[in-house]
Order: structure tokens, then sequence, then C-alpha cells
């Protein structure tokens, strides 16, 4: 089995994980609502994607 011949230094070992970092999630506000939600994502709380409603919510009172 193959084995190090030196150890790994931590700044190179770091350098090597600094793409494995999580981004940060993108919002955006619904132009109909106000509501923020995912780009080319269905608007969850009017229904509207692209000016045009998509599916019908129910009306509260």
């Amino acid at each position: 089995m193959a084995t190090p011949k030196k150890k790994t230094s931590k700044s190179r070992r770091d350098m090597r994980r600094s793409h494995d970092a999580l981004s940060a999630s993108v919002y955006q506000e619904c132009p109909n609502c106000g509501e923020l939600k995912r780009p080319h994502q269905v608007c969850a709380k009017c229904g509207q994607y692209n000016g045009k409603e998509v599916v019908n919510q129910k009306k509260v009172d």
C-alpha cells in the first residue's frame, strides 16, 4: 500500500480544501408579490412564474 514520504502541511491541506465550502443560497424578490423566492422557480406565495399564474393558490380570509 502506498505511504506518504512526508507529512502534508496544514497550509497545503487547507489550500486543497478551499473549494469545499458551501456557497450561500441565492434568492430573488417576486415581481408580483414581493416575497423572496429561488430564481427560475414558481413563487410559493402567489403561484406565478414569468408573469403568468401557473399554480392556483387558495385565498384564506
